[in-house]
């Protein structure tokens, strides 16, 4: 099957490119800076203002035609659910994805102390939707689009792996009818369970709230919700974890 394929070839790189600590250089004076789209150009649902943080985008990051291998990747940086690192976990990956021939689409989602649940779910699935919609814009293979999380992206992305739908095919939006089912999945040391003594309890109260439903602490604790439809998952720790 071609995303697992696509995820055989992205594990592959990683295992060769981490192993040797080689990660993109800082951004250069004068470098390009990538097209950056609304993920809702009218308004987010649920959104609470007009400010920056309430606005969710992708920045899109587009390797050369000629390095192209058709496989696409949506960058989901950590943060804790309070911020996002949207550089040494988002733009320098966005850049060394493409020097190897994958398209990557950073994703800024909404995070708390303004967002909370449904918002980073909501905001991930539209990006998934979004690329996929645009497969042939951004030169990728509708069934080669891939999640990679760090940290609390981490759960966001394992969270859309295990809580993904398959469009909604009466939507008057036609971005809203393409599934949000990511290809596989890339973990990055990822917050993954909220039941267990060794939670992120900071990514935890930033998520679902201070006192939040015992029913989603258990709905997204993600490693309970793996099936047959999971993607195909490279989990990774460094060796600071």
């Amino acid at each position: 099957m071609r995303n697992v394929r696509a995820l055989a070839s992205v594990v592959a790189i990683l295992v060769a490119t981490f192993s040797t600590h080689v990660l993109p250089a800082n951004a250069q004076e004068g470098e390009a800076k990538p097209e950056v789209r609304l993920l809702w150009p009218d308004g987010a649902p649920g959104t609470v203002g007009s400010e920056d943080i309430d606005k969710p985008s992708i920045a899109i990051y587009l390797p050369s035609a000629t390095k192209a291998t058709g496989t696409g990747i949506v960058v989901c940086p950590g943060g804790g659910y309070q911020m996002l690192a949207m550089d040494h976990e988002g733009r320098q990956i966005a850049q060394w994805l493409n020097s190897i021939g994958i398209a990557a689409f950073v994703l800024k989602y909404r995070h708390a102390p303004r967002y909370h649940h449904p918002a980073p779910l909501t905001d991930a699935k539209r990006a998934l939707r979004m690329v996929r919609s645009g497969a042939a814009e951004f030169r990728v293979a509708p069934d080669a689009i891939g999640i990679w999380g760090f940290s609390a992206g981490g759960h966001l992305a394992s969270t859309l792996g295990t809580h993904f739908d398959a469009g909604n095919a009466s939507a008057s939006d036609p971005i809203e009818r393409v599934s949000c089912r990511p290809d596989f999945l890339v973990l990055a040391y990822p917050v993954i369970s909220f039941t267990t003594e060794y939670t992120h309890r900071g990514s935890l109260r930033n998520l679902l709230g201070d006192n939040p439903d015992p029913k989603l602490v258990e709905e997204f604790s993600n490693e309970k919700q793996v099936t047959k439809d999971t993607p195909p998952t490279f989990l990774f720790h460094t060796d600071e974890d």
